[in-house]
């Protein structure tokens, strides 16, 4: 046996989940997880897939053991497809390129949706070049494989998102666009580089040819949707016709068009560096997608940037590209640790990565071709993390999650909180602490402990020291009168589920011992021990 893959990323109620073994089948026993519950236990035959049959929606850890030997995957059960936004991206569109890479990435990390990044030929001629052309920047494409991406892609349970710059003409095509330009304080069209101009993205002739071009890519190709790029400026600025243009109302002009004449499409727009978060977070797309620059640079920042897209996403996923170009310049072990610490911060913040793709390639640069090859630490590192947010999906991502740090924690409430012999323990991002936060849901409580301790600084993207020993945590909890808390803690480079803990009682609290803390502890309390009410998932 080598791994354990999910038939598909995402499965509904309704499915039979199914569960590939790849490498070497034998027989043995499988465990189905749901928080730290046993709720499905069988043997199997030794045949190359597990059939797991129907589970209720919710995440699921799987093991398969042999013996001594176990392997580990995990599931989501989801009645819809847009609960969560788990995103990962393609670049390769040359003719007879192998897809099943792609495929088993898709699986293996439980992605909903995968970005199909420059496959267009020009940026406002999306079909312009044929079947086959080279890109504005000089990549082969071939549209049949690019057809076959999204097949491929669709049928591991992602959707497929093609991309599109929603204001950015090249010279080809800039005469017939300069009139709706975005100028500069010279009067000279903003742009990217030397090959892109920037036109207006609400201007209705210009929105009219986009969304045509949007549309007849749906059919062409046929992507479940876009992902809409922008890059970050101009804020304010004036059309060669004397118009002050408010970009940000501007991409929410474009937003709702897109919507209007693709309402089935799911649609992600690109806020850079968080502009314009507050204007397009409502908007109706699927997501709220942020993609993060300078002043941004510390893991305190990235919380917060998720605090604020929560705040006006309502339901919708929230998901942060934040590109590991640590990877460029450390060893695999210092920039996994690094990756570490920015996963830990986004998922225990309520917010996805977008990082993985391709067969075998995380992000290190804003153009998406300049990616890296990872190493095996790395793919070890990106299942076990990935698989840790399935499976504790609803303590990680449910919208209805609320931080309750500043009123749990501390002398003056003294409710939760947890301390360490050799630690200091405090709320927010410092190098030299345990980052402690708590949050709440459904009547529960959660306690994220991050190991900054070892560290000089506080950046996401720079190179980690290794993680400092400072032992287990102690727990103590104000408790129910009658009532012993359930205490119950997961670890993404542990066991990988929830594992209890034992509780003692003494008057007004109770207390337990964490285990010794590495990278990210997730600790679960239930107050009244009752985590076992829903019993229906056999």
């Amino acid at each position: 046996m080598s791994e354990l893959l999910p038939a598909k990323s995402t499965f509904t109620p309704e499915e039979h989940v199914e569960i590939e073994i790849r490498g070497a089948a034998t027989s043995g026993t499988v465990r189905v997880w749901y928080l730290g519950e046993v709720v499905r236990e069988f043997d199997h035959n030794g045949s190359s897939v597990i059939p797991v049959g129907v589970l209720p929606a919710g995440g699921y850890g799987v093991e398969f053991s042999t013996g001594s030997a176990s392997i580990r995957t995990a599931l989501q059960v989801a009645a819809t497809d847009t609960v969560r936004l788990r995103y990962g991206f393609v670049v390769d569109y040359s003719p007879a390129r192998d897809l099943q890479g792609v495929a088993d990435t898709v699986r293996r990390l439980h992605l909903t949706g995968v970005q199909f990044y420059d496959w267009a030929y020009r940026h406002a001629s999306l079909l312009g070049g044929g079947e086959n052309y080279t890109d504005a920047l000089d990549q082969p494409i071939s549209l049949a494989t690019v057809r076959s991406l999204v097949d491929a892609v669709q049928q591991a349970g992602a959707k497929a998102l093609g991309y599109a710059a929603v204001y950015a003409v090249g010279p080809q095509e800039w005469g017939n666009w300069e009139h709706q330009a975005l100028l500069n304080g010279a009067e000279a069209p903003y742009g990217l580089g030397d090959f892109l101009c920037l036109v207006d993205p609400a201007a209705e002739d210009w929105l009219g040819h986009f969304v045509g071009e949007l549309d007849a890519s749906v059919k062409s190709v046929g992507f479940d949707g876009f992902h809409l790029d922008q890059y970050g400026y101009p804020k304010v600025a004036r059309r060669p016709d004397g118009t002050v243009v408010d970009v940000a109302s501007s991409f929410a002009t474009m937003i709702q068009g897109v919507r209007d004449e693709l309402p089935d499409a799911t649609l992600v727009f690109n806020n850079v560096n968080d502009f314009p978060t507050w204007v397009t977070g409502s908007s109706p797309q699927d997501a709220v997608y942020i993609e993060l620059w300078s002043p941004q640079e510390t893991l305190g920042s990235l919380g917060s940037t998720v605090a604020r897209a929560k705040s006006v996403a309502g339901s919708k996923p929230v998901v942060i590209a934040a590109y590991q170009h640590v990877y460029d310049s450390a060893s695999a072990e210092e920039a996994d640790r690094a990756t570490g610490l920015t996963m830990a911060t986004l998922y225990s913040h309520g917010a996805t990565h977008l990082l993985a793709g391709e067969a075998d390639r995380i992000l290190v640069d804003p153009y998406y071709v300049r990616n890296h090859t990872i190493e095996l630490s790395t793919a070890d590192l990106l299942k076990r993390w990935y698989d840790f947010l399935v499976e504790h999906d609803e303590l990680l991502l449910d919208p209805s999650i609320v931080d309750v740090t500043g009123a749990t924690v501390g002398e003056y409430n003294d409710d939760t909180d947890v301390t360490f012999d050799s630690a200091v323990v405090g709320e927010t991002a410092q190098a030299g602490q345990v980052w402690r936060r708590v949050t709440e849901s459904n009547g529960r409580r959660i306690v994220h402990l991050i190991n900054l301790v070892g560290q000089t600084d506080s950046l996401w993207d720079a190179p980690r020291n290794a993680m400092t020993n400072i032992g287990g945590g102690k727990l103590k909890i104000r408790r129910i009168p009658g009532c012993r808390p359930r205490v119950q803690v997961a670890d993404p480079d542990g066991a990988g589920r929830l594992i209890d803990v034992e509780v003692t009682v003494d008057g007004e609290f109770a207390f337990a011992d964490l285990p010794p803390l590495s990278l990210w502890q997730l600790v679960l309390i239930d107050p009244t021990n009752q985590g076992g009410e829903d019993n229906d998932r056999s």
